[in-house]
């Protein structure tokens, strides 16, 4: 066992064994998940993007997952692809007078920069997952990688 773990754990055994422990019956009954949406930003549902997408000329998609995120699970029709350690650079080049929908897996990351964007000026109408747009009945868009050149 490595020795930076021994106290850790020598102590995680004495508070267990204390009569300060929590029993089961007087343990918190209801836990706050991690997954539960905390954001300004307005969490989108299937009907709501769907609504956004149909005026393409007025709305900006910012999708902040990573590359291999978007073409594994897919993602929307056409979107900017904006990783949030990158926010602050690509500041000057988002407009300000279009609508910005934020895009994620279940649209935690989303609702922190739609936050964020929100924050600086920007007209953020909400965010998404698109995990979740897709088990509410949306269909994402997949882009298959070309095959790779024979020699």
């Amino acid at each position: 066992m490595p020795t930076r773990l021994a106290p850790a754990l020598a102590a995680l055994g004495l508070w267990l064994a204390s009569p300060a422990a929590l029993t089961a019956e007087e343990a918190p009954q209801a836990p706050v998940k991690s997954s539960e949406y905390r954001y300004q930003t307005p969490k989108l549902h299937r009907a709501e993007i769907d609504a956004l997408l149909a005026k393409p000329g007025s709305l900006l998609v910012i999708d902040v997952r990573r590359p291999d995120e978007i073409s594994a699970i897919g993602g929307f029709p056409v979107y900017l692809n904006l990783q949030p350690s990158g926010l602050e650079a690509a500041l000057p080049y988002l407009p300000k007078d279009r609508a910005i929908v934020t895009v994620s897996n279940h649209a935690a990351r989303a609702g922190t920069v739609g936050d964020q964007l929100a924050a600086k000026g920007f007209k953020v109408v909400g965010a998404i997952g698109a995990q979740n747009y897709e088990e509410e009945g949306g269909s994402l868009f997949r882009v298959a990688p070309p095959p790779p050149k024979s020699p």
